[in-house]
């Protein structure tokens, strides 16, 4: 871990990253790519110093509420945040000044501030999202190593789902010779509809490549699973989009099974629900019988 002075925090979506890097080792990690400039080493955490005067400031002087991201570029429930606090501190933050949170972590961690999210909840809105890829445990420990497996997550949506706090889970990604199977798919999918997710992001059957992921995953599959990478550089090159064989198939079983089970599934129609931000009226209402 280091710690740097940043000098802003939410970006023009009000979007903020509250951790820049991630211990959770994820194979197919795009955050890893070089074009995000990162100039640290993935697993040295950066930790800004004054995140929370700056989300202070920040919310306190706009005009208009409306929903705040975090999680889409580091998952703001990494192992440090168990000492740091500074997650739970910007939610206390956000709850304090009305705004709505759609938040994405990959760790049953975000457990602790469950108090925190049906607060904002209550006041706005609070969207848990939750990224769903291996329905198989085994292989889940060994493509995100050190983080929650799929079955904790499919708790967490449970948990959220009691506490009418709305989800929406990123079947994403897919990865070619591994996990593109339609028992991997249906399985995912029976957690969802039990969880009652409110949509599922899936821009397709496959997963992206670039230079800095790239390299790391290839080393993965070298480690995890001999011969692969020399299938992938064959069939598919350097090419960014790496798409299953499967892909029209299981994107027809995801579309049938969101369509009979009321869940969204248009990626477009998921992220606007995400960033429109809905303040509740909580002024009791007094009632006579009559």
């Amino acid at each position: 871990m280091h710690v740097v002075t940043a000098k802003g925090i939410l970006s023009s979506n009000n979007g903020m990253n509250i951790y820049r890097g991630c211990t959770h080792g994820c194979i197919y990690c795009d955050a890893r790519s070089l074009c995000y400039g990162m100039d640290h080493i993935f697993e040295d955490i950066e930790v800004k110093a004054n995140v929370l005067q700056l989300l202070e400031d920040t919310l306190r002087r706009k005009r208009k509420k409306c929903m705040i991201g975090t999680g889409a570029m580091s998952d703001p429930y990494i192992h440090l945040e168990e000492k740091l606090q500074n997650t739970r501190r910007c939610l206390e933050i956000i709850d304090k000044h009305g705004f709505g949170l759609s938040i994405q972590p990959k760790s049953n961690r975000i457990l602790r501030d469950l108090d925190l999210l049906k607060s904002i909840n209550n006041k706005a809105k609070c969207v848990v999202q939750m990224t769903l890829t291996t329905y198989d445990e085994e292989l889940c420990k060994i493509i995100e190593p050190n983080v929650s497996t799929t079955k904790e997550r499919f708790e967490v949506l449970k948990i959220m789902r009691d506490n009418k706090i709305p989800t929406v889970v990123w079947l994403t990604p897919i990865l070619p010779y591994i996990n593109d199977t339609e028992e991997n798919i249906r399985g995912i999918l029976d957690y969802c509809i039990e969880a009652k997710v409110k949509g599922i992001i899936v821009f397709g059957i496959g997963l992206t490549l670039r230079n800095g992921n790239r390299e790391y995953y290839y080393k993965n599959l070298d480690k995890h699973f001999k011969g692969l990478k020399e299938k992938y550089i064959k069939q598919y090159g350097n090419s960014y989009e790496v798409i299953s064989k499967n892909h029209e198939k299981f994107m027809k079983i995801i579309k049938e099974t969101c369509d009979k089970n009321n869940i969204i599934c248009d990626v477009r129609e998921v992220f606007n629900y995400m960033r429109a931000f809905e303040e509740k009226n909580n002024e009791v209402q007094i009632g006579f019988d009559i």
